[in-house]
Formats: structure tokens, sequence, C-alpha cells
């Protein structure tokens, strides 16, 4: 369900329930069609259970309660007051939410609602039950319409939003995949040009498409079908001109334009931001099958505005040779992988900060904290030094920008700002300016930085909803914040200075010693010069050494996604060693191994580890080790699955055999220093303790303690 089709089903939900509804005969209509109609939920009466049994003193009946959100329901007639208490069949007198909490108190554990809702088929009062005693949030089905995102809270909308996304993007690479096989016969009917120039081209034109498709979709280019509608007015052989004139007429401000302009040109909007301004890119002649596959596929037939643009670039990506990506080293990432990284590493610590902004009881200072908070989001800094298409970048952006409009959200209670602002205010802090990338492959490059584009156009439609204002996509700030280049062989703080910056995060590329090209060699080599060993070492190792280089004497937080080899057998020598010896790093936390799955069509599996880290002279926190909970089948040295803490002696247990890359690495180093088959040196607390240092296997050695919290 598009944005446009769910504003439209709140109205004319709203208007269908006005000044009706009748408890007996309407409670389970009301509820199915606002799932179903409104939020989306196939299936809904699978989703919702009615009249679920309850024992008081007596058996009674809850209205309604849905099991996946946690959402126990009363529903009253249309004219009851919910403020008003009723006198029971008990004799007990309880308004209709004392009424609710009641039946809730006596439900087991593991079924008490998270949120009950009691609601009169004209209002919505919503009791968050992890603050019980706080008045609740009322929605008015007369203003549904406005309204309709508060409600989100019933359905795991999250996961079904995710799941819609996912499916739109891999159809959208479906798509994108045809037209660039189509254009790529013509490209090669090219004479006299380098066949890497048509590539080039053919990787730019393929964007710049994409782009169009998706504008006239979310309402950028005025209207629906708009792009598809001006391909169509053109015979195919015509098209390659066509599209010539209007990326040319994209760059242009209208002051700027030929004055005599024909309207379909004239009637397109200024993008700037450097998209349409390369004017070297050269277009191949177009076929009727071209056409029809633009116009019709993917014009008429798609909805590009659906599309989920964290997600944007491991379909783009599809479209090339599978062994493109494999010699690159590139995996592409889901996104809840990408949250294992940046939740631990700054996305926890912000959301807890804003929640405990909410719990301040003085109005005044709550509003000043909230709106320091959201200049605080507006000036923290990103660099992703392996980037590729933008996935964490642009996920990040993301998650900042959502958190964001919960900060809107509290200051704009009942649709009014409770403090006073200038009429030239301006409601987003939060900018695609504060996230900076390196990438060798210029495509991926140029897409990262299109999936940050498309990810502000879609969340700045989320923000005018809320500010009830209309915010002007276009045009396009210039950014440049996304450097073409080898992560390896550039200077990061000429992307972004050090005293800026805040995070470093991201998913090098993984590459084994053996599988490495000449020039991979030659970066890791030139990157750790003459330590022993380095030629085992894997390719994402170098990213750890320029890191840790960077953030010496700094606050910068840092995480990567890495193969879980760097963390057992000989590189726990060779690498880890050679950082602690070198570097003053404090591990902040880490995830065991688990299996990081791509978007990509071949959905390449590796297994993974993560590890955060930052100088060791600015972090006090206590380290924190994750798990996804996954088993694996290969067995710890005291025969435990790997991934739990095993007490050996007080100590941690290697791994009994697996060689580099298999499942059973661990995340911390140390815990494989010690070689198969054998304990580490017990340090002086049991199992919950972990080594300060990760140290190399040396009985000489006498690991410091450190708390360590398993989530």
């Amino acid at each position: 369900m598009t944005q446009i089709e769910q504003t439209k089903n709140a109205k004319n939900f709203a208007e269908y329930w006005k000044d009706k509804g009748d408890e007996k005969q309407d409670t389970q209509r009301y509820w199915i069609e606002l799932l179903q109609e409104v939020l989306g939920i196939e299936n809904p009466a699978r989703y919702i259970e009615f009249e679920k049994r309850v024992k008081l003193s007596h058996t009674s009946f809850i209205d309604a309660y849905i099991s996946g959100t946690k959402v126990l329901i009363e529903q009253k007639g249309i004219k009851i007051d919910l403020a008003k208490p009723q006198n029971q069949s008990d004799g007990a007198v309880l308004t209709p939410f004392g009424q609710a909490k009641r039946y809730a108190d006596e439900l087991p554990y593991d079924l008490r609602p998270r949120w009950i809702v009691v609601s009169n088929f004209a209002e919505i009062h919503i009791h968050d039950m992890n603050n019980p005693h706080a008045e609740p949030e009322i929605v008015k089905i007369a203003n549904l319409e406005k309204e309709y995102y508060r409600l989100s809270f019933l359905a795991e909308q999250e996961n079904i939003h995710i799941k819609r996304e996912m499916e739109v993007s891999i159809k959208a690479g479906e798509i994108v995949g045809l037209i660039y096989d189509k254009l790529l016969a013509q490209y090669k009917l090219a004479k006299n040009v380098d066949m890497e120039k048509c590539l080039k081209s053919l990787n730019m034109l393929c964007v710049r498409l994409v782009f169009c498709m998706y504008a006239e979709d979310a309402g950028i280019f005025g209207h629906k079908s708009m792009f598809g509608d001006y391909l169509n007015h053109f015979e195919a052989k015509d098209l390659r001109s066509a599209l010539i004139n209007l990326f040319k007429v994209l760059d242009q401000k209208p002051e700027n334009r030929d004055p005599f302009l024909e309207d379909e040109l004239a009637a397109f909007p200024y993008v700037n931001g450097g998209l349409f301004t390369e004017e070297d890119q050269f277009i191949p002649p177009f076929t009727d099958e071209i056409k029809d596959l633009l116009v019709k596929k993917a014009s008429d037939d798609f909805d590009w505005s659906e599309i989920s643009p964290t997600i944007f670039g491991a379909v783009f990506e599809s479209t090339l040779n599978p062994e493109t990506r494999r010699t690159g080293g590139m995996h592409y990432t889901s996104i809840e992988n990408i949250h294992k990284v940046i939740d631990p590493l700054f996305l926890n610590e912000l959301k807890e900060e804003f929640e405990n902004i909410k719990e301040l009881k003085q109005e005044k200072t709550r509003e000043t904290k909230l709106i320091d908070f959201q200049k605080k989001l507006g000036s923290l800094k990103f660099l992703d030094p392996a980037c590729g298409s933008g996935n964490f970048l642009t996920e990040t952006y993301l998650s900042l920008r959502r958190l964001e409009n919960e900060i809107l959200k509290q200051l704009f209670k009942g649709g009014q700002m409770l403090i006073g602002f200038h009429d030239d205010w301006k409601p987003i802090e939060v900018s695609i300016e504060q996230f900076y990338g390196i990438e060798i492959n210029d495509f991926a490059s140029v897409v990262a930085k299109t999936a940050l584009w498309i990810a502000e156009s879609q969340m700045m439609k989320e923000t005018e909803k809320l500010v009830e204002k209309q915010l002007n996509f276009l045009p396009l700030k210039s950014y440049a914040n996304i450097v073409e280049g080898n992560a390896l062989r550039i200077d990061w703080e000429t992307v972004v200075p050090k005293n800026e910056l805040n995070y470093i995060m991201g998913n090098p590329p993984f590459v084994g010693g053996m599988y490495m090209s000449n020039e991979q060699k030659k970066d890791i080599t030139d990157i750790f010069e003459n330590v022993q060993g380095v030629g085992e070492m894997d390719y994402v190792c170098a990213w750890y050494k320029k890191s840790s280089e960077l953030i010496k004497d700094s606050e910068i937080k840092t995480a990567f996604v890495s193969t879980n080899s760097i963390c057992q057998g000989q590189q726990v020598i060779t690498f880890w060693k050679y950082m602690f010896e070198h570097y003053a790093l404090h591990i902040d936390f880490a995830h065991e191994t688990f299996v990081w799955n791509s978007e990509s069509n071949e959905n390449a599996k590796v297994h993974c580890v993560i590890v955060g880290f930052s100088f060791n002279n600015t972090t006090k926190n206590e380290r924190k080790l994750y798990s996804s909970n996954e088993r694996s089948p290969y067995p710890s040295a005291a025969g435990a699955p790997e991934g739990r803490c095993t007490d050996t002696a007080g100590g941690f247990a290697g791994p009994a055999g697996p060689g580099p890359g298999s499942p059973a690495a661990p995340a911390f180093p140390s815990a494989a220093a010690a070689g198969p088959g054998r304990a580490f040196p017990p340090p002086a607390a049991p199992c919950r303790t972990a080594p300060a240092a990760f140290p190399p296997s040396d009985a000489s050695y006498t690991p410091k303690n450190v708390k360590l919290s398993r989530t």
C-alpha cells in the first residue's frame, strides 16, 4: 500500500464510521477494517483475536487482543464517555481503562499487554503500559487521514514495511537487469569507442533512468507517469535525442533555459546535485523493445516510490556480473545486519537519550532538551570508508531522520508547535551532508549518492505530514561527500577532518590472502609494511589499521563487519598482537559469529563477526558481547555450541578444531588465541568476564579483566 492509498483509505474509514458504532454489532468489523484498509494487514481476522476468555471472580471476555504486538482492546459504544466509570457485573465501578487493566492483570505474564487501547468508535485512547500512570494519547477518528501513523503500534508495521520494501526492491532489481541487458546490447554496437567508457555510460544511464522513474512516482516530477508519458511521446528511434535533451533540462535552472523550450520539457523541474551534469556520457540508439520496457514495465506497471533506498544499491549491483562482485570482495547487506553494527555503535545510546528527555516532567525544560537533541543529531558525522552502494550510510541517515521525526511528534503534539518559532524555522536538522564515504567503484559511488537522495525524499514526505508544511526537495543540494578512490591509498582526513568525525563504520571487502589480486596484496603490504605474517591477513585488516591510526587521541568510535577468520587461528597472532602492541584500542562491543546474508540475487553467505572499538583513553563503558542465538554445528572445546560462554576452570574455551573461515570462529580474538582444543589462561573471575586486550597465545601473558555484558 502506498502512502497516497493509505491516506485515502484512512479518510474513507473516518467518513464511513462518523457518528456510528454499536459495541455488540460493529466491534469486529470496525477493527478488521482498520487493520486491513488503513494499516495494510493481510488476513486481519487471523491477526486479531476477539472475545478472548479471561478468568476473574467469574469468566469474562476481552473485546479484542493482538498477540503479535501485545495490544489489549476494550471497545465501547459510540456514545460512551471513555473517562467515566461504569458499573460492572460484579459490582465494581471502573472506567473502560480500569476494566481493561483488570483483564490485563489476570493474563499469564507473557501475554500481558504493552498497550491498552480503549475506543468508542469516535476516539481511540492509547495507554502505554511502560508508563501506566501517564495520560493516554488520543486519536480522533475524524482526524485519521492525518494521524493514522499514530496507530502503527497496532501492527508489526516495521516488519511488514521492510518485507514490502524487500519485495518491491527485488522486483526493481529485476527490471533494472532487463533494461541493463538490452541497453548493453546497443552499446556493443558502438564503433571506435572503448568498451570501458561504454560501460561507465551505461551505468550512469541506468542510475539516471531509475531516478527519473522514482521521481515521477514519488511526486517529485509534478505528476505520476510524467517521465513515462514524455518517453511515450517519441518513436523509439528518437528516444536517444529525447533523453539527451531531457537530461540537459534537468540540469538547468529555469532562468537559464531556452525561452522557446517545448512545454513537455519545460514542465520538468531543475534537479541539480550533479546527477545530470556530466555531458561526456553517451546514449545508444533505442529499440521498440527498450521503449516498451521503459514505458510499460518500468513506468506504467511499477511504483518506484516504494523501493528501499537502503537496498537500492544491492538491487543495482545485481545488474552487474557476479564475477565482478567476487573479485571486488563486495557483499551486500540486509537491513537487519546493518543494525547489528549501528545499533550498539551509536543508535541505542541516542534512543536512550531521547527516552530520558521524554520523561522530563518540566515542559519547558523538556522542549528545550528536545530541540538541543535534534541539533545534536544534525551535528553528528559518519564515515564509511568502503561504502559500496551506500547501504550503511543510507540506513544510518534513515534511522536518524526517523528519530528526528519522533522529536517532532513530541514538539507538535495535538498538531500545534508547543513553543514559538519564526516563520523561517526549518524542521529538519539531519542532512545527507553529514555522511561521508569512500568507494573504489565509480558506479557504486554514484548509486550511493542517489540512494541518499531517495532516502531524503522519502523522509521529507514523512516530516511534511507531521509539521503540516510543504518542504521543497528540489533542487538537490550539491553533494560531494562520496569520494571515488581506493580507501587504502587515500588520506581519510581529506574526506572528512578528524576533529569533525564521530563514527566510522562499514562492511569492508573480505578477501583472504590466497584470493587477493596483486594490487590488493600491495595495498595490505604497504599498510602493514614489514609486519611478519601480513600475507596471511585478510584484506579487511587494512581498514582496522587505517581506522586505528585516525582515531588515536580522539573520541571517534568505529565498528566493522569482518570475516570471522580474523578472530581465529594464525591471524590472532599476526594481526591482533600487532594492533594491541601499536595502538591503544578499547573493544567496546563485539558480535559472535553469524551468517551475513546479502540482498543480492546470489544471496552470498559469509560467516562474520562485528568488532566495535575506540581509542582506549576515551571509553570507560563496559564492553558488550552480542549473540544472534544461532547454533553452530561445530562444537567448542568443552562440547558446548559455539557462541555460548563456556566455563573451563574459569576460562574461555578455544575452538575444537575448525580452521580459518569456519562458522565456529568466536568474535573475541583471545578465545581462539590458545589454539585448537586449549583453554585460554583463565581470568580472575568466572565465565562472564573477558580479557581486556585480546592478546596472542602466550603463556607468560596475564590478561586484565573487564566486565562483559551478554546481550
